[in-house]
């Protein structure tokens, strides 16, 4: 555990980086390849949080852990959201978002990452985002 002084702070930054180790684990990829992780959360944070209504991205946002939160929300634009978009443009605006090719597909990519994240949010908070997503978009959330 990282030791800031602050507690608080400590825990988020150990949740954030097993959310970033799971993800890493999920693609056999070695630690050093912490920047992938980490692309590819910010990556699928954006496409989400862009794709949900400011109230939906709210509450969502509320249940991620601070340090994600801040990831979340770091350089969102509320008054062009939600931007309408069904699953293949999800997936390249995602794609679009890494700077290292992928091993796999663009959905697995997804799914791990969302999958990563998943237990951090409550059933009814996980429901609410998959329904405002169109059904081809909802289907790649775990």
């Amino acid at each position: 555990m990282v030791e800031t002084g602050y507690a608080p702070f400590n825990r988020t930054v150990d949740k954030t980086n097993r959310v970033l180790r799971e993800i890493e684990e999920a693609h056999g990829w070695t630690p050093e390849r912490r920047n992938q992780s980490y692309a590819a959360l910010r990556a699928v944070l954006h496409a989400l949080r862009d794709r949900l209504s400011v109230d939906e991205s709210a509450h969502l946002a509320a249940q991620l852990p601070l340090l994600i939160r801040g990831i979340y929300y770091d350089g969102w634009r509320p008054s062009i959201v939600p931007v309408k978009t069904h699953r293949e443009e999800f997936l390249a605006r995602v794609c679009g978002e890494l700077a290292f090719e992928l091993e796999e597909s663009e959905e697995e990519l997804v799914k791990e990452v969302l999958h990563a994240l998943r237990r951090h949010i409550s059933d009814g908070e996980w429901e609410d985002v998959r329904s405002a997503m169109p059904k081809d978009l909802a289907s790649i959330l775990p």
